[in-house]
């Protein structure tokens, strides 16, 4: 991929979005209706009614980008409907681009060896 998903914070805008928007709409809804700055590196996704479409909007530093994928089949998995902005983590972000339920990714804890005695 080319630029989501390397720069933090991952958000998901929670809300379905006209998919008629392009980047400039986008970016004002990020920052009238979320209250974030689109220009701060942060990643937003943003989500189709009918659920098998999304958008990501990211400012690289020298312009926005914006990233469309259309699932051929089936529908991405999507956090509940509600008000505001959802974040992920990167695994988290990887799995729901690729169409796989982001839901399921676990955080596996790292224990540090003991000190050899």
């Amino acid at each position: 991929m080319i630029v989501a998903g390397h720069r933090l914070p991952i958000l998901v805008a929670t809300q379905p979005v006209d998919f008629r928007c392009g980047h400039q709409a986008l970016a004002l809804i990020v920052q009238n209706t979320l209250r974030l700055d689109p220009h701060s590196g942060l990643t937003v996704m943003f989500r189709s009614k009918r659920g098998d479409r999304l958008k990501i909007l990211v400012w690289d530093g020298t312009g926005m980008v914006l990233i469309y994928k259309v699932l051929e089949q089936g529908s991405f998995a999507w956090p509940k409907v509600q008000d505001g902005v959802m974040r992920l983590s990167r695994a988290q972000f990887e799995a729901l681009f690729e169409g796989l339920d982001w839901r399921r990714m676990m955080a596996h804890r790292v224990v540090a060896p003991a000190a050899a005695g």
